[in-house]
């Protein structure tokens, strides 16, 4: 009932920046609050892993290898979350998917929001590394 569309990827230079946006939308409902919104990327071959997630209030957590390189924020008023990259390594050549947990929308027809089950994915979107 959520999709989030994620922006941003692309070609990446050694120790460059580069800055992902996923947006959240819904076709049949108002999102009311997205509690957890965030990163994980797959590089191939190796798993799903975590690069940051961010709650509603602002608190952050991060894979170990994207700490102090790596800055998750978000505006809350348009279900937006970003991912600033700096000193880009060639190991962060991945496909970067969005993610939301906590998702509260309000169905037409009803004054009150209700919660989603389950958490939403994006479709991902490639960054590679240049040389």
């Amino acid at each position: 009932q959520v999709q989030l569309v994620e922006s941003g990827g692309g070609l990446v230079q050694p120790g460059g920046s580069q800055e992902l946006s996923c947006a959240a939308s819904a076709a049949s409902a108002s999102i009311f609050t997205i509690y957890v919104m965030g990163w994980y990327r797959q590089a191939p071959g190796k798993q799903r892993e975590l690069v940051a997630t961010i709650t509603t209030g602002g608190i952050t957590k991060y894979g170990d290898s994207v700490k102090g390189r790596f800055t998750a924020h978000r505006d809350n008023a348009k279900h937006t979350v970003y991912l600033q990259m700096n000193s880009l390594k060639p190991e962060d050549t991945a496909v970067y998917y969005c993610y939301a947990d906590g998702i509260w929308v309000t169905k037409p027809g009803h004054e009150s929001p209700s919660p989603l089950q389950g958490d939403s994915w994006g479709q991902g979107t490639q960054v590679t590394f240049s040389s």
